[in-house]
């Protein structure tokens, strides 16, 4: 990063001392000015050898970035003295550690974002829902991610030691995306902003993240609690230097974009179309577009499709992922892809299959096993699915049978009990091979076999564990079952510890090649190339008689997927009814 020019303002910044807000749009420098800032506190040796400089950020995509960008800097004389995680990882430690302080009724284990969901998928109340995860810590010692910030602050403002033994081991601490810092997460930093030095970092404009928590008062907050020095570096491009990205992502939030040109920004009005032929101009888009990075010779270039929705984000996958035929004889081909989505249905479903190939002492125990994980499953993986409330009642009723043992009524209802009793039997009979690989997938062919819808849809949410590069970690523990016992007794505490482990590893991959994502996914990443695309129905970036707070929301969710874009930026709306900001 020897390019990076130390201006005035930021000379000014390295020289300050106490509280600091940076403010400044994407690609501004923020981050790299934070780092190098942590490089001269270390080289002036006024750390003790037992303190770091503290960096939290909200995505591991991030930390990622961070740590890649820390071991750039040539400056920083000693990598290890910069201890960079997520808030969730940095509070967990310390409540795992430490939690016996809260006096909860049973150690604390964490409560993983697909049981939660599970656990709390029929409860619509907030309010219900919050005395429930409070409910599940104090009495059963679930701890629900968004407890986290709470009972950390908690804990700090309860034991003084224990807070003045924090201060201690992180005495300067450098808080990223601090404008997406919920209520409780506030008050945590404000815990840790009485003993350590605190360097915020900050764009009220990429505040995407109210429906958490997030608030438009949360920097004037910090600048009341605590008086800090203050930096703006404004629109200062580092990230797309050169070019008009991120002068029309600016430019959508007033509307100025409308009257403008701009050079790398292509807005492109397709026709729409029905059936296989639905995502066609996007994916002869992508084609396009990805050759021309490959011929760049770039091996590490990256093309990010970002959507609007969960649901569109599956579709265009899938679109990628099948040959479409014409009928001139001509066809395009599967287009290699990665995608980024809601892990509940895929982890639920890995906890199925490993307690399938546990097992059990008798047909009866797996029956009751089995149908429990299947409720979990249905329960967890409900999101936006129209059928969410019959299936809430699917699983009310499975669970209904296994406490009463009264079938309940419906064709669908009892084919599914029916259908969880013969996989049993024939789980019970199973010879395995000792592959996990072949083992695995032994078990989800005879879930997909199954008559039974609920069934089927755990054999396919089991498909997507590749893409969530879980595949490798399950055929290492399982190959470590089979090698000490001979059978895969276990295996359901090591499907959840490899999940659970998961949530916390900074060592995710690198975004290169074909991503396709939601555009709340894409923060904190940066692309060669962003197409933008909103489908013709669902999946538009406005949605159809949304209220003004939302239109808001929009214009800046879509400043975020504009400006994650390095080189170029194009955006798909359809002809026959555009997006109201393009």
């Amino acid at each position: 990063m020897t390019d990076f020019d130390l201006t005035p303002e930021r000379t000014k910044l390295l020289e300050t001392s106490g509280h600091i807000l940076v403010l400044g749009g994407p690609g501004s420098g923020k981050t790299t000015i934070a780092l190098i800032k942590a490089a001269r506190e270390i080289e002036s040796k006024s750390l003790k050898i037992h303190q770091r400089i503290l960096f939290l950020s909200f995505a591991r995509a991030t930390i990622v970035r961070v740590t890649q960008l820390a071991g750039q800097l040539a400056s920083i004389p000693d990598q290890k003295k910069i201890q960079i995680e997520t808030y969730h990882g940095f509070a967990w430690n310390l409540l795992r550690s430490h939690g016996y302080l809260l006096n909860a009724k049973q150690p604390i284990r964490l409560l993983p974002p697909p049981e939660a969901a599970s656990r709390l998928a029929d409860i619509v109340d907030e309010k219900e829902r919050l005395n429930e995860k409070s409910r599940l810590f104090e009495e059963d010692g679930l701890l629900h991610f968004d407890l986290f910030a709470k009972k950390t602050c908690e804990l700090l403002s309860k034991s003084k030691t224990l807070a003045r033994i924090v201060s201690d081991a992180y005495p300067v601490v450098i808080l990223d995306e601090f404008q997406d810092t919920n209520a409780d997460e506030w008050l945590m930093i404000r815990e840790l902003g009485k003993r350590s030095r605190l360097i915020a970092l900050a764009d009220a404009e990429q505040r995407i993240y109210e429906f958490r928590g997030a608030d438009p008062r949360r920097i004037g907050e910090f600048v009341s609690e605590f008086k800090p020095a203050q930096f703006d570096f404004g629109v200062e491009n580092n990230r797309s230097s050169g070019k008009d990205i991120i002068a029309f992502g600016n430019d959508l939030l007033s509307g100025n974009n409308l009257t403008k040109t701009y050079n790398d920004v292509k807005i492109v009005y397709y026709e729409a179309r029905k059936g296989s032929l639905t995502h066609l101009e996007l994916k002869l888009a992508i084609l396009a577009a990805s050759k021309k990075l490959r011929e760049l010779n770039k091996p590490d270039w990256s093309l990010a499709i970002l959507v609007p929705t969960k649901q569109l984000m599956l579709d265009v996958s899938a679109c990628l992922a099948t040959e479409q035929k014409f009928a001139s004889g001509k066809h395009l081909g599967i287009v290699p892809h990665d995608v980024a989505f809601d892990a509940s249905g895929p982890s639920l479903a890995a906890n199925l299959i490993g307690r399938l190939l546990d097992g059990g002492d008798s047909v009866q125990i797996i029956v009751e096993n089995f149908i429990n994980d299947l409720c979990s499953h249905i329960r967890g993986r409900k999101g936006d699915d129209i059928t969410a409330q019959a299936q809430l009642e699917l699983a009310l009723a499975l669970s209904n049978h296994i406490t009463t043992g009264i079938i309940p009524r419906g064709a669908t209802r009892k084919n599914t009990i029916v259908e969880c009793r013969r996989i049993a039997n024939e789980r019970i009979s199973m010879q395995f091979t000792g592959d996990p690989s072949q083992d695995w997938l032994s078990i989800r062919n005879l879930l997909s076999a199954s008559s039974s819808e609920s069934i089927n849809k755990v054999a396919e949410d089991a498909k997507y564990l590749r893409l969530l590069h879980r595949g490798a970690i399950f055929r290492s523990q399982l190959s470590e079952l089979w090698r000490k016992n001979g059978t895969y007794l276990g295996a359901t505490s090591s499907v959840r510890n490899a999940l659970t482990q998961e949530h916390f590893s900074a060592s995710v991959r690198d975004y290169k090649g074909i991503q396709v994502m939601t555009i709340h996914k894409s923060k904190g990443k940066e692309f060669d190339h962003v197409i933008i695309y909103e489908g013709n129905y669902q999946g538009r970036i406005v949605p159809s008689n949304a209220k003004e707070k939302r239109i808001s929301q929009a214009r800046l969710i879509l400043r975020v997927g504009v400006t994650r874009a390095k080189d170029k930026v194009t955006i798909f709306t359809p002809k026959a009814d555009p997006c109201s900001f393009l």
